[in-house]
């Protein structure tokens, strides 16, 4: 959710009069600015060309996505367009029952890409492991990985996203988490049901990167890698609401309006954050396509309270343990590129990859660029720490 409390662009907000509005110090302070050059993982402006074709099919997916999931939502739920598990887990393409439509670029591959790409080529590489597990941010749901999964099935990975608890299509109400345990509950159930032996790559966006390191902490042998994107990489003792604050002064954060809901009543703390979502295009998908910025809009839920301000300890035996590895995005607007670099000098990871001219979520604006770094890491021989 790194940009929830605090996503508002000084120059975008808006005073508002609502009874249910408070000035608190918001979570991320968003400014508006454009994002630096092409990412560095691109080669060439004729090559961006030629992914014009890819990414416009991505866009169309994304739109036809967003109208369905509105349609969802004025039928009150009634009837979902597409299967829904109990667990609101969604699963990569293992069998054609389950599998998600494979996208089908036009655009003729570099050898390098091809390279990383081809099932058979990671068949006959001895990776750890071919199966991630993707956790969205706050107020994201599994919604906002569709390319990202897309890319990984192609590469021949196994990719599952899932529905934190009262996220995406979470039945949950998102008013009624009143820990960081049950926020992450359905991430916990895919470990649960882990074989023995088995092993993931676990990737978290925003405020996933606080969910990734409580599931570290838990299950450790059954994590290959961690990755975070923009992401909260707390040191123990931490809460996400500790890192986000550091972005700005005080008093700026405080002159900043952001809505709470308070469904316990105004006398006890907040139990929701809710989006301004008339500052996304600005704040949070300011380099990513309009209809990506529509797919949001109408997909965002309201952050639970509780799990960003609960703090994390983390040992080295268990949390230490695991591989991290952190995904930079350099024009990104509201988890700010000098926050980022603090947790990575805090908390340092076994490598950084930086994104250039992604905004703070790279899976719409970079996919491309993001799914090359996955492929990386996943090749990164493990080893003991």
């Amino acid at each position: 959710m790194g940009n929830a409390l605090g996503c508002i662009s000084t120059e975008g907000a808006r005073e508002k009069t609502s009874k249910h509005e408070l000035n608190l110090p918001p979570l991320l302070a968003s400014f508006k600015g454009r994002a630096g050059p092409l990412s560095s993982l691109s080669s060439s402006e004729n090559k961006k060309k030629k992914a014009v074709s890819f990414d416009g099919q991505l866009d169309e997916q994304a739109l036809a996505a967003a109208l369905l999931f509105n349609h969802h939502q004025r039928n009150n739920g009634n009837s979902l367009p597409f299967p829904r598990s109990q667990s609101a887990v969604y699963p990569s393409s293992g069998s054609k029952k389950h599998g998600l439509t494979r996208s089908s670029s036009s655009r003729p591959r570099s050898h390098s890409e091809s390279l990383l790409t081809r099932p058979d080529q990671l068949v006959n590489q001895d990776l750890e492991t071919n199966r991630v597990v993707l956790v969205h941010g706050g107020g994201f749901g599994a919604w906002c990985w569709y390319k990202t999964i897309s890319l990984l099935e192609e590469a021949g990975f196994k990719a599952d996203a899932v529905d934190l608890t009262g996220s995406g299509i979470h039945y949950s109400d998102t008013n009624g988490i009143r820990n960081l345990a049950e926020y992450v509950k359905p991430l916990s159930d895919i470990f649960y049901k882990l074989g023995e032996g088995d092993k993931v790559i676990l990737v978290g966006h925003d405020l996933g990167g606080a969910c990734i390191s409580y599931v570290m902490e838990l299950f450790p042998s059954k994590i290959a890698k961690a990755v975070f994107i923009a992401a909260t990489m707390l040191s123990s003792g931490q809460s996400a609401l500790d890192i986000f604050s550091q972005q700005t002064g005080f008093s700026d954060l405080i002159r900043q309006p952001q809505t709470f809901i308070y469904a316990n009543g105004k006398d006890n703390p907040p139990t929701a954050i809710v989006i301004d979502k008339t500052l996304l295009r600005d704040s949070w998908f300011n380099q990513s396509s309009t209809k990506d910025v529509a797919l949001a809009s109408v997909s965002m839920r309201p952050i639970p309270f509780a799990p960003v301000v609960e703090k994390l300890f983390l040992s080295s035996n268990n949390y230490g343990s695991i591989q991290r590895f952190y995904i930079k995005t350099r024009g990104d607007c509201a988890l700010h590129v000098p926050l980022q670099e603090s947790m990575i000098k805090s908390n340092p990871p076994t490598q950084v990859f930086e994104l250039k001219g992604s905004d703070h979520a790279p899976f719409f604006s970079k996919p491309q660029a993001l799914h090359r770094i996955l492929i990386k890491i996943s090749q990164v021989p493990s080893k003991d720490i």
